[in-house]
């Protein structure tokens, strides 16, 4: 016990173990040998293979989930007992959809003659989400010159697993399952432990000529030239109820499926509505606009509506859900092009804040959300997340991000709205959050199931000191305290406006008083740059990282250290050419292809660009940005993976996948938006009126950016930026509504 940070009226805090129980990750068939293919609509999520198919390779991420329970573990399709040869799978542009075209294989007789040529018969697989089904066409052609007859059969599967029991974790008990068979349609219900019922409902057009529980056969003749459909829907619901047995089906379990072609409008119709507010992007290179096309297509196929707006769920398979931290920084990093997200992440995290003091969930009053599940197993507790508040970053980001709205937007109501959760989160920094009273926010967790550390980089061993040990808390983060300090400073900002001025007051001299501490005790000059930590000691971990580089996004850095800090996350150690490692090559647990300490994640990139722009060192986010740009055009698809290995950058290589790296993930989504923002030194000041770009560059693969739809205000601005050299010039394209709003270019050097 470190009975010497106690501090009256709060409990004592117990030391971290070495080896800590986490609900860690199984490393299942990496995603490299076996690419998936991701939908996404609301609460219900898909992971196919390249077929479409389901549950070929058992013990993956491959399912249908909604509400953290997969409802269907395999869908494998079949011609005459055979699987089809693949020709192309793609996601749509949009991601409305998945497109696969297929091939029949040879087809022969007992005697060795073939029956059906191969390639005679074209299918393509059309499969989207709507409204917690999902739909599947399958389009048949015949391209031979002679009729075939044959058959297609599909088998099928509902296990109803948890999404932790997917993930590797074992139960000893499960509830039980109930299949009915008929009219065309196969349905299973699942009453868990938690007295809900699950249900999954099968329907096939045409009827089925052979159907069970677990495999569905049709019989199809074409003529040449002649097509032909099968369609298949599958319903996901949830219901309560206390009755001991599963209740009668009903005809369809929630919203009955609609057409196909019907339903397929309608959500690439819902999808075009949530993109209205973005700002659009393209560019002179091809590449690039694919990137943000692509950025912006995951983004809004991960935003879910919520009551109070948009809020843009992690990322799939495993993290497609409500996280705090997540939520926030996505939101910040595309504050400029769409605000409203950062409005619903506001306004729904601040009806989730924390209340009481509750240890099975780290929640204490005032603090913010890290992850929220539905599930089985988080509603009897075998996991602590149903409501879950293990982070010690999320309270300060989440006042960060409510002063960067504002100065965004204006927008007095929403943070009016918001000033008690801002309140009650500045509270928590200085309570909760600092029980020794050093001046610190520190972490540790209450229980044993709770995460052992609680920041970003929340692996056991992501925290330790130069000798390789590993740090006992409570620990206090650099970046964390970055986030407070920039958290108290956009709480002034607020309370001026609101006219409380002598709060405002208060937490501007809070935040000054914390800059001086800061630099006092994490500062390390044999380092060039900042301690990843601080232990329960108060020793600082010796450790070159990245979080160093969130001390610049936060504005705590004294502007002489923020050159140092530069310097040293630009150097060869901890850059790797693709980006900015977690952790510097010369630290004793360096690991490239570990999870946080020596891997690359564009996110964490992103966040240091914008650090680097604050301060002026515009030429490093730039280099920053083309690196990871880079990255984009080695993955399939364009799109940026949540992490990468930090190999060294080498000639005509691309950079190392990480294997099971989520894909996509929203705050990975987001870096292309923070990244040009920071280079162009965007600032969009509601209150003056102007959008400012300061001291702009761009970096050497970009000659010119056309920004579609730049609001501030009632104005809307369409912008190009054009580089000519090392300089840049900025013409308004087009403008409409408010003509007083200005567009400046400002060079401080």
């Amino acid at each position: 016990m470190h009975e010497q940070n106690a501090r009256p009226g709060h409990p004592q805090i117990a030391p971290q173990h070495e080896r800590p129980i986490e609900h860690a990750l199984d490393a299942h068939p990496s995603l490299v040998e076996r690419p998936l293919r991701t939908l996404k609509s609301g609460d219900t999520f898909a992971v196919l293979d390249s077929y479409g198919d389901i549950g070929i390779t058992p013990n993956t991420s491959e399912g249908l989930f909604c509400n953290d329970t997969r409802h269907l573990s395999r869908l494998q399709l079949y011609f005459e007992g055979k699987r089809p040869l693949i020709l192309c799978s793609v996601i749509q542009d949009d991601n409305t959809a998945l497109t696969v075209d297929l091939a029949n294989p040879e087809i022969e007789r007992g005697d060795g003659s073939t029956v059906i040529p191969r390639d005679a018969i074209a299918i393509e697989r059309t499969k989207f989400l709507w409204n917690a089904v999902c739909y599947e066409r399958v389009g048949l052609r015949n391209f031979d010159r002679i009729p075939h007859e044959f058959s297609l059969s599909i088998s099928f599967e509902a296990d109803f697993r948890d999404l932790f029991e997917v993930r590797g974790m074992k139960r000893s008990r499960r509830g039980e399952t109930e299949t009915e068979i008929g009219s065309g349609a196969a349905r299973f219900a699942y009453r868990g432990l938690d007295d809900r019922v699950r249900r999954t409902v099968l329907r096939f057009k045409p009827e089925p000529y052979h159907l069970t529980k677990g495999f569905a056969s049709f019989r199809f003749r074409l003529e040449p030239g002649e097509r032909t459909s099968l369609l298949v829907t599958v319903a996901c619901d949830l219901i309560n109820d206390s009755e001991r047995q599963i209740p009668p089906f009903s005809d369809a379990p929630g919203i009955p499926p609609q057409d196909f072609a019907k339903a397929y409008q309608d959500a690439r119709r819902d999808l075009r509505a949530l993109t209205a507010n973005i700002s659009k992007v393209t560019s002179s290179n091809a590449p690039f606009t694919d990137l943000i096309r692509r950025s912006t297509s995951d983004l809004y196929m991960l935003m879910t509506r919520g009551a109070d707006g948009l809020y843009p769920y992690a990322g799939i398979p495993w993290f497609s859900t409500m996280f705090g931290r997540d939520g926030i920084i996505t939101a910040m990093m595309l504050l400029w092009a769409d605000p409203s997200v950062a409005r619903g992440v506001l306004l729904q995290l601040a009806r989730a804040q924390a209340a009481i003091i509750d240890p099975a969930a780290d929640a204490q009053p005032g603090k913010i959300l890290h992850e929220r599940r539905s599930g089985e197993m988080a509603n009897l507790g075998e996991v602590p997340f149903k409501f879950y508040y293990g982070s010690v970053d999320a309270t300060p980001l989440f006042v960060m991000l409510a002063g960067q709205y504002f100065d965004r937007t204006g927008d007095l109501a929403t943070v009016e709205r918001l000033w008690a959760n801002i309140e009650a989160a500045l509270l928590w920094c200085d309570t909760f959050g600092d029980r020794d009273g050093d001046g610190f926010v520190e972490y540790f967790r209450e229980t044993e199931s709770g995460l052992a550390n609680q920041g970003w980089k929340d692996s056991h061993d992501s925290i330790f000191h130069a000798d390789g040990s590993l740090a006992r808390g409570p620990i206090a983060l650099v970046e964390v305290q970055a986030y407070v300090y920039a958290a108290r400073r956009a709480g002034a900002n607020i309370a001026r406006a609101l006219g409380l001025r002598d709060r405002a007051d208060v937490l501007a001299q809070q935040a000054s008083v914390l800059q001086e501490r800061f630099d006092r005790a994490f500062w390390c000059e044999e380092l060039g740059s900042y301690a990843l930590a601080l232990d329960g000691d108060k020793r600082p971990c010796r450790v070159r990282s990245s979080n160093a580089g969130h001390a610049l996004f936060g504005g705590i850095a004294l502007p002489e250290r923020a050159t140092r800090v530069a310097r040293t996350l630009m150097s060869e150690g901890s850059f790797s050419g693709w980006g900015i490692r977690t952790l510097n090559v010369g630290e004793i647990r360096y690991n490239p292809m570990s999870y946080h300490n020596g891997s690359v994640w564009p996110h964490d990139n992103a966040l240091i660009a914008i650090g680097f722009g604050a301060y002026g060192f515009k030429f490093e986010a730039a280099r920053l940005f083309e690196a990871l740009a880079n990255v984009a055009t080695y993955q399939e698809q364009q799109r940026l993976p949540e992490l990468f290995c930090g190999f060294l950058r080498k000639p005509r290589r691309g950079p190392t996948a990480y294997p099971v790296a989520c894909s996509p993930q929203a705050w990975a989504a987001a870096a292309p938006f923070a990244m040009l923002a920071a280079c162009l030194g965007l600032q969009l000041p509601s209150e003056a009126n102007e959008i400012k770009l300061v001291d702009p560059v761009l970096p050497s693969f970009l000659d010119d950016v056309i920004i579609r739809g730049l609001t501030l205000g009632s104005s809307q601005f369409d912008l190009r930026v054009h580089r000519h050299q090392s300089d840049v010039t900025i013409n308004i394209l087009k403008r409409w509504n408010d003509s007083n709003a200005q567009v400046t270019m400002i060079k401080t050097k």
